[in-house]
């Protein structure tokens, strides 16, 4: 006898529960939760970075006499500074897998001409058929295909549809936090050899608050980007997501494992199209979308 697992499978299999013009247009338009304090988080999280951006250009890298020491880490710390904000963006502005509210309805269920014994799940609080791996978000006020938590950090879910891009946002927090840390001790010990006013423009006490603060702000992201990028890469590899780790629900989906996980999750071969957060951005897809029905945000 099947599960009732096998048997939802069986129903997404037969009459999915996105067609293929639906997927498009969940693709093109602009997904945001109007959630007050994910927005706030969002804006610390830009704001925290933008600082970072400060104190790194005008504080240590510009006043250098070395120009190709500037040069090389400003470039590096820029360019990863860009992708941070990229996937940050790309995982915020992502719909993480939503399940279309309101299909319950009567008229749908009949067209899925269930057969004697098969099962499909309702969600009470959204009216949604609910698939299976599915969890709702009491936030979103949606049910999100293999959600994985709720971030308030990228005011959104990360899910099915953007869990690689929140892969890659603390991917590259995590290591422009370490270059700022290197950067900061290297700076600090080069000044005490020499004068502070020849290795700053920046007086010596406003110069060490903003290096502390930058220090401590690096440390504080280093640990927990770095903790959550591990726990991500773990919950790929072994294909199951953080609430059913939690629940400790047991698999009755066929689980991809290993590189499996990371290829079902970042796409086809591994390349390094796996840390372009750009990849599969659609400008002109959104725009025309936006331009024909408005941006279309989650409330």
């Amino acid at each position: 006898m099947q599960s009732s697992g096998h048997r939802l499978r069986d129903v997404e299999q037969h009459q999915p529960l996105l067609s293929g013009g639906e997927e498009e247009v969940a693709a093109s338009r602009v997904w945001f939760i109007q959630d007050s304090c994910g927005m706030v988080c969002a804006f610390i999280t830009w704001f925290l970075v933008m600082y970072a951006e400060f104190v790194v250009n005008f504080v240590m890298l510009l006043p250098s006499k070395s120009f190709w020491y500037s040069l090389i880490n400003g470039v590096a710390f820029n360019f990863l500074a860009v992708l941070a904000l990229t996937s940050h963006l790309r995982t915020m502005l992502t719909d993480p897998g939503a399940v279309p509210k309101g299909n319950a309805t009567k008229e749908y269920m009949e067209s899925l001409q269930l057969k004697p014994g098969e099962v499909i799940y309702k969600c009470p609080k959204c009216c949604s058929i609910k698939p299976e791996r599915a969890h709702h978000c009491s936030i979103c006020k949606r049910c999100i295909r293999k959600m994985d938590h709720h971030c308030p950090w990228v005011n959104n879910c990360v899910g099915e549809n953007n869990q690689r891009f929140f892969v890659l946002f603390t991917m590259y927090i995590a290591s422009i936090s370490l270059h700022a840390l290197c950067l900061s001790g290297f700076h600090f010990f080069t000044c005490v050899r020499v004068q502070w006013n020849e290795c700053s423009d920046f007086s010596p006490p406003v110069a060490v608050l903003l290096m502390i603060f930058l220090c401590l702000e690096a440390l504080l992201f280093l640990t927990f980007t770095a903790v959550m990028f591990g726990t991500q890469i773990h919950s790929i590899c072994n294909d199951e997501t953080e609430i059913e780790r939690l629940k400790n629900e047991k698999p009755t989906w066929e689980r991809r494992v290993r590189w499996d996980g990371m290829r079902a999750v970042f796409g086809g071969s591994p390349s390094l199209l796996w840390f372009n957060p750009f990849a599969g951005l659609r400008f002109r897809v959104l725009m025309v979308g936006a331009r024909k029905n408005g941006a279309e945000f989650s409330v």
